[in-house]
């Protein structure tokens, strides 16, 4: 069946897309566009801040006073598109068609115009990971307000998912200071639209060696950070073959076991000097039913091992290991009433498994049931033309419109 999308929907995504909420940026002027809107409604929104109140996170609730509520989550940063070929400007918004028979790209216009050209898609940044749930969300905030279901809906929008989910942790202790015990959580990554019950953690480390130098021609007498590193990317590499061979499969996950890589490794300043320093980052993407801290441990206890004889030759030889991050896995279930709800609400049938990570982790770990749907796809996410088509979007309108319907649970 198809949907068309309200005219409102649209342009707040295209609104919400043009704003650079880049990671590195401050998600302000999103957030303060969120406040503002939603205040025009008589809707009064909590923020919440990082350390030095460059970002923050949302939190408001429709229908106050009613028991409960189920959450809508949305990150508002984005990755960035630094040396990727777009076609277009990534801060575009642009709505363009590629007609079923090929050919170049047709600009917008008028709705009944869009039909009879093929597939409509919203492109830039953000467009399907993921400012179009948001902008969705948003524009159907009076639905939720005149809604005579029996449960508040809450706007929990967050920053910093895209490099470790970090404002969401300050966002979930907010709610709970604040004694807010939401029934559920709708998280609106990129699924196409079909409910997502498990994806896999995403662990992150970086391992800094320090040896001892000395000219090449006397390597008894160095540590050899390089050489100390690369043990321990071995070892790493031997994890993940270990997880291939050996690890319970879980059926459902394009790569159904737990992996481990190395993703940048430096050191070295000259081919004649034994490198005192060397650096490498890796990560672990553990199964929901694998531990990935007890890997980590398994590299703390290797590394500790090979800084016995390091420290005989020089004392301050050794390794030196940082979080950059560590996002949960998260297990949801086909029986959860929120699962139930997002089933029916979508008009899907079935459940699938997503590779990538998202906040639903940490939201079930707070004790809200989670489901993660939302509109487009992830392999159109971070890549260049990112895009979301209109027709999702209007099917995640569908959604949100019946969840303003919706008069008790599965």
């Amino acid at each position: 069946m198809s949907h068309v999308l309200s005219a409102r929907s649209l342009e707040l995504a295209q609104t919400l897309v043009r704003m650079n909420t880049v990671s590195a940026n401050s998600n302000l002027e999103l957030i303060g566009f969120v406040r503002d809107q939603l205040a025009a409604l008589g809707v009064r929104s909590r923020l919440t801040y990082n350390a030095d109140k460059t970002k923050a996170n949302l939190f408001a609730t429709l229908g106050a006073g009613k028991r409960s509520g189920i959450i809508l989550s949305g990150h508002t940063d984005t990755v960035p598109w630094d040396g990727q070929d777009w076609s277009v400007d990534p801060l575009s918004a642009m709505v363009q068609h590629w007609p079923s028979e090929g050919g170049p790209p047709v600009p917008a216009g008028p709705h009944d115009e869009l039909a009879a050209l093929g597939s409509p898609r919203l492109y830039g940044r953000g467009a399907a990971d993921m400012k179009g749930f948001i902008a969705v969300a948003l524009a159907n905030a009076e639905a939720f307000l005149e809604s005579n279901a029996p449960f508040a809906v809450h706007f929990a929008f967050s920053y910093d998912e895209e490099v470790g989910c970090f404002g969401v942790r300050e966002l979930i202790a907010d709610m709970k200071e604040q004694n807010i015990q939401p029934m559920a959580c709708i998280i609106g990554e990129p699924t196409s639209m079909v409910p997502a019950i498990a994806h896999k953690g995403v662990y992150r480390y970086r391992c800094c060696v320090r040896g001892k130098e000395a000219h090449s021609s006397l390597t008894p007498q160095s540590v050899n950070a390089i050489e100390m590193a690369a043990r321990v990317v071995g070892k790493v590499r031997d994890m993940a073959e270990g997880f291939e061979q050996n690890e319970r499969r879980y059926e459902g996950f394009d790569v159904p076991f737990s992996t481990a890589s190395v993703g940048q490794f430096h050191g070295g300043i000259a081919d004649n000097v034994v490198p005192r320093d060397a650096e490498f980052r890796y990560e672990f993407r553990n199964l929901p039913t694998a531990d990935a801290q007890q890997m980590q441990k398994e590299v703390l206890a290797y590394a500790g091992r090979l800084e016995v004889p390091m420290k005989k030759v020089a004392a301050d030889a050794g390794f030196r290991f940082e979080t950059i991050c560590e996002v949960p896995s998260f297990l949801g279930s086909a029986t959860d009433s929120v699962t139930r709800l997002a089933q029916r609400l979508s008009g899907e049938q079935g459940t699938t498994l997503v590779a990538f990570g998202t906040e639903a982790g940490l939201f079930k770990g707070a004790g809200i049931p989670t489901v993660v749907c939302g509109p487009g796809s992830i392999t159109q996410a971070h890549q260049p033309d990112e895009y979301v088509t209109l027709e999702q979007l209007a099917r995640c309108e569908v959604f949100l419109r019946g969840l303003a319907h919706t008069r008790s649970l599965p």
